[in-house]
């Protein structure tokens, strides 16, 4: 016999025995009594049809349907909590919540310059912004965890999430150095470049495969001093001098007055492209609208915010 719907109360007692490892601890959690969580696991394994947990040895394992479920549930009570921390929000009604997903990337200058649109509303806008991996990010957009993606590509066409890919931009890129390898090896560029020392992001970054095909049509082998996921990182060891840096040529001002670093040679042909990813076609938030109508599809030029 299928259930008519899912207990959440139940769907919770479970949640907790299962971070807990064992129905004693969970109950001790949530005082109550061994029975009492015991039973209620059961109405909820005897409403879906299959058991959540099994006994091992003396702790409680995650059957494979547990461990479905517990995915689940993490999903639910995560969003539970954040619905209210946001009603809890004192200026509820006077502030817009955006919650935003930054790439690890993304160079965070630039995501800085596309939020400002955002920012600058009448209304007044509460910024949450979390930074993780492109394929992370996607997963929390699905679920409405976020409300937009920045990033530095957009969602693969064969993906099986329902998100869109929005041209936000893009920039040429320009290397830097501190100012004794800007000095070094500005002379001569590109040629210069051969054997010189560099900072790059990993193959996972979209801008990596067209820096590599630039060195490649120029017959120039740098020296890879090091590879990074994540962008901010790479600024860092730039700024430290371990190496020439990749950087958006719109960025150049920032980088100096941010890393101390000077420009030493624009490669040409290699862009960057910045997108917003959301749940929608039509954009039905506020800021993220303003983000989108602001510079939706425009090139970066200049020293002047998009």
């Amino acid at each position: 016999m299928k259930s008519t719907g899912l207990n959440f109360r139940h769907l919770y007692f479970f949640w907790i025995v299962a971070k807990e490892g064992s129905i004693t601890k969970g109950a001790e959690r949530l005082g109550l009594a061994i029975q009492t969580v015991s039973t209620q696991i059961g109405l909820l394994e005897q409403a879906i049809g299959k058991s959540l947990l099994a006994p091992q040895g003396r702790r409680l394992a995650l059957t494979e349907a547990g461990r479905i479920a517990l995915g689940y549930a993490d999903r639910i009570f995560l969003l539970g909590e954040q619905m209210q921390e946001a009603l809890a929000d004192t200026d509820l009604g006077q502030t817009m919540r955006l919650s935003v997903g930054i790439s690890d990337s993304l160079p965070k200058l630039i995501a800085s310059r596309l939020l400002q649109a955002a920012l600058q509303l009448p209304q007044r806008v509460k910024l949450v912004c979390h930074e993780d991996r492109f394929e992370t990010l996607l997963g929390d957009l699905s679920v409405h965890k976020l409300d937009v993606v920045l990033t530095d590509r957009p969602v693969h066409s064969g993906t099986t999430l329902r998100v869109f890919s929005h041209l936000l931009g893009e920039s040429e890129i320009t290397l830097f150095g501190v100012p004794e390898l800007a000095t070094r090896y500005r002379k001569g560029f590109p040629a210069s470049l051969q054997g010189a020392p560099l900072l790059l992001p990993t193959r996972n970054n979209a801008i990596r495969g067209r820096i590599d095909h630039w060195f490649d049509n120029h017959g120039i082998r740098p020296d890879i001093a090091g590879e990074f996921d994540d962008n901010a990182l790479l600024n860092t060891f730039g700024r430290n001098g371990l190496g020439l840096f990749p950087a958006p040529s719109v960025l150049s001002a920032d980088v100096e007055r941010e890393f101390g670093a000077q420009p030493v040679g624009e490669l040409k042909e290699v862009r960057e492209q910045f997108y917003a990813i959301s749940n929608e076609r039509k954009i039905k938030h506020p800021a993220v609208d303003a983000i989108l109508s602001a510079i939706d599809g425009q090139t970066f030029a200049g020293d002047q915010p998009p």
